[in-house]
Formats: structure tokens, C-alpha cells, sequence
């Protein structure tokens, strides 16, 4: 019989012991590999959701509360801000590119974000099958939302009024699918991207729309295919523009945000996402919003660090208290081996009567705690993946937080670290199975 046969053997005699030392080694892997996992996953989703935004404008109220808002897309925005003043501050020298952003209703938990061509440019998004949007109710979305929702190019939604599921549905304007966005591996894997005027037919914002473009819409939607009249409509609605800005007033020259932004409709939005042109914005640009204007800035680099900040001291918390855990599993296998050591004492002496030696005992036991926490640490690992299978899809909509099923290093180090623990409990009562006495054992039998 060799030595995993005979540890195995052991271990099954003692199954009550064996069984706490398992479970308490398995809850210390667990809880220490969802925290590693999911502030791996957060800090890489904050890094992937502003490597290219310095500054965030939106009505004031909380700085935080705007970021969140506005690039996380987990809490509700502050308010709208003046579709105007968004375009004045746009036409600054400092600032490279401004994106305007407007939100308002979701598709089972995806936030429709109304938008124009410059946020595929700011978050370095590609096309994967597809095309952009052409026209109000057209849309582009994420990857993450066609896996989860079953959707392809031709399909049609309707969006919910809000930032939940349960919101009002508008049922009077679907939404067709243009395109399908690459994965990106930020936020916008799971959102869904239309352009300003959607955002504001929707929710019955009066603007000027030419009406041979809504009815080409609407046929679009009945057929499921695109036709060549959009070329026409847009050349119309262009010069229908044009018709009112010259009695009304000149257009302003905007020079970073997108066509249709170039015209000030009276409407609103409820961000603006913004690029510096140098360095030297940084001391400038959020002054002058915040002094000068209605508005607010918000930097996200600031923000989310004082952010993760705040969520670390939790994580911390936690980490501590799965090491006690861990450690508790490492006295309790201690005391399991050290007592199975005194019911079987004349067994290893039997051992050792026959041809044992002392380092086949010692090897024995010390296997025995290092296969106990490897038991442990494995069923800790798989615990830890159905737990974050369930946190990601309470949290699907709005954040994907880890491949389920990818491994991770760290967790190949808590594997290695319990099995460390196990040894190193085990070693007490391996060094005093090495120092078996068989003739004094077999004259007290």
C-alpha cells in the first residue's frame, strides 16, 4: 500500500476532523479569491472606463455621483446641462475632443446612451459586424449585450423609461440594431449606443426632425433591412437645418463634437466627456468650468481613486478576516493529526516493526495535512467561481466583473499557500511520528 493510498485510509477514519479542517480551508480560499478576483476586475474596469477621459462636464451636484454616472453607468446623473453651453465649452483651445452623452432608458438593465460618432474615437471601439447608426432609432451595441440578450443586426428593441428594467416601456419607438461593437473590455461592452436625437424622440423632446426621414425609419423597421433613400433624407434634413439657423440666428462653429451637435436645438444633455489638448488644461479647464458656468467638472482620475480607495478598506477587512480563517484551518488540521496520532500510535509502530523507516512516517502525516488543505483549497476555488458567476449577473447590465471561468494566478498562490498551512501543521505531529519508540509502544500494547 503506498503512502496516498494509506493517507487516504487516515483521513476516511477521521472524517468528522477532516471534514472542519476541509470546510474552514475552503471558506479562507473562497473569500480570499472573490476579493482578489473582483478588485483585480473593478480596477481594471476604472483604468478601462477613463484611459482616455481627463474631464467629465455635467450639472452640478455630487463630483462622484457624476462619474458614476457618467462612466460607470451605476448610479442616476446629476442632471442635464445646456446643449449650447456644452458646445461653447467645446470650441476651447485646451480641450482636443468633447463628447456629449445623453442618458435616460435602458433594455433589461443596458443603459441606451445617445451619443454621435466621436465616443467609438474617445473609447477606441471598433465595428465588429455592422454598421454605425445612420438615423434617430438605429443603434449600435456591445458585444456583452448581443451574447446576453440573443440579439443580431436587424433585430429591434424597445427601450425602458429610466435607468432599471421595470422602467415605463415605449412601445410606440423601437429600436433597430445597426451594428455590433468588438469587445473592448470596459463599460461599453455593455451599453447601448444611438445618437442625441433617439435619446430626445424617446422621451417627446421637441427639436427639428424632417418627416420623409421618420417615415424611411419606420419602413425600415417593417422590412428589417436598410434602403438607399437615408442618403436623400440626409441631404434634407441638412438643408432644413440650415433654413432655420438663417432665420434664426448663425450656427456656432463647433470643431469636436459631431454633425449632429453642430446645430443648438435649445436641447439638453447630460454629459460632456473630454480629452485635453495638453497638459497645461488640467489646472485650467476645471476652474473655468466650475466658476464660470452653470455646470460642473469632475475628474475621473480623482474620483475614481478616492472610489477605490473607499472600497478598499472593505476589501482589506475582508482579506484579514480570511486569513484568520485560514489559520484557524491550519490549528484545526493541527489538532486533527496530533490527535489521530495517539489512536494510532501502535499502528505506526506496527510500521515501523515491519520495515517502515522513521522518514516514511514522517512523510505519511505530513501528506496527510497537505492533502486535507489541497481538498480544501480546490473546493474553496470552485465555491469562489459560483459566487462570482452570481455576482456577475446581478451586476451583467451594467459591469462585467470576471470571466467565470478563467483561472487566475492568485488563485494558484492561495492553493499553494493553504497547502504551505497544511504542512506546515502537520509537521508537529509528523516530527513526533518520527520519533516513534516501537518497543516501548509494543510493551504498553
Amino acid at each position: 500500500m503506498n503512502t496516498i493510498q494509506l493517507v487516504w485510509k487516515n483521513i476516511s477514519q477521521q472524517i468528522g476532523s477532516t471534514f472542519l479542517s476541509v470546510i474552514l480551508t475552503a471558506l479562507g480560499v473562497a473569500i480570499l479569491c472573490v476579493i482578489y478576483i473582483t478588485g483585480e476586475s473593478f480596477e481594471k474596469q476604472l483604468s478601462n472606463n477613463t484611459k482616455n477621459i481627463d474631464l467629465v462636464v455635467g450639472a452640478k451636484g455630487s463630483p462622484l455621483q457624476l462619474i458614476l454616472s457618467s462612466l460607470y453607468h451605476v448610479d442616476n446623473p446629476t442632471g442635464n446641462i445646456s446643449l449650447h453651453e456644452a458646445q461653447k465649452l467645446a470650441t476651447n483651445p485646451f480641450i482636443e475632443l468633447a463628447v456629449p452623452i445623453s442618458l435616460g432608458d435602458n433594455f433589461k438593465g443596458h443603459r441606451l446612451i445617445g451619443t454621435d460618432s466621436s465616443y467609438l474615437e474617445l473609447y477606441d471601439l471598433t465595428i465588429k459586424e455592422g454598421v454605425i447608426w445612420n438615423k434617430p432609432f438605429e443603434a449600435l451595441i456591445g458585444s456583452a449585450v448581443a451574447s446576453k440578450q440573443g440579439l443580431k443586426i436587424g433585430d429591434t428593441f424597445h427601450t425602458a423609461h429610466g435607468l432599471s428594467a421595470e422602467g415605463h416601456v415605449h412601445d410606440e419607438h423601437p429600436f433597430l440594431i445597426t451594428g455590433i461593437l468588438q469587445q473592448s473590455g470596459s463599460i461599453v461592452d455593455n451599453l447601448i449606443l444611438c445618437n442625441l436625437e433617439s435619446v430626445w424622440d424617446v422621451h417627446g423632446i421637441h427639436h427639428e426632425t424632417n418627416h420623409d426621414e421618420k417615415e424611411d425609419h419606420a419602413e425600415d423597421l417593417e422590412h428589417h433591412h436598410h434602403d438607399d433613400d437615408h442618403s436623400h433624407a440626409t441631404v434634407d434634413t441638412q438643408e432644413e437645418e440650415e433654413e432655420v439657423f438663417v432665420n434664426e440666428r448663425p450656427p456656432l462653429y463647433v470643431k469636436n463634437i459631431g454633425e449632429d451637435m453642430a446645430v443648438d436645438r435649445g436641447s439638453e444633455i447630460t454629459a460632456l466627456l473630454i480629452k485635453y489638448a495638453s497638459p497645461a488644461a488640467i489646472g485650467t479647464v476645471p476652474r473655468l468650468v466650475n466658476q464660470t458656468t452653470e455646470m460642473q467638472a469632475a475628474s475621473p482620475a480623482i474620483e475614481s481613486s478616492r472610489l477605490f480607495s473607499l472600497l478598499g478598506v472593505g476589501l482589506d477587512s475582508l482579506a484579514i478576516l480570511a486569513y484568520v480563517i485560514m489559520v484557524i484551518a491550519g490549528l484545526s488540521v493541527f489538532i486533527s493529526l496530533y490527535n489521530a496520532l495517539k489512536e494510532r500510535k501502535y499502528d505506526l509502530a506496527v510500521m515501523r516493526s515491519i520495515g517502515a523507516s522513521k522518514t516514511k512516517l514522517f512523510s505519511l502525516v505530513l501528506v496527510e495535512g497537505l492533502v486535507i488543505t489541497l481538498i480544501g483549497s480546490v473546493i474553496g476555488v470552485l465555491l469562489a467561481h459560483v459566487a462570482l458567476f452570481f455576482i456577475d449577473r446581478q451586476t451583467s447590465e451594467s459591469i462585467t466583473m470576471v470571466d467565470v471561468l478563467m483561472i487566475n494566478k492568485a488563485e494558484l498562490l492561495l492553493i499553494l499557500i493553504a497547502c504551505l498551512i497544511g504542512m506546515f501543521a502537520a509537521l508537529l505531529p509528523a516530527l513526533k511520528a518520527y520519533k516513534t519508540s516501537i518497543s516501548t509502544i509494543l510493551a504498553e500494547k
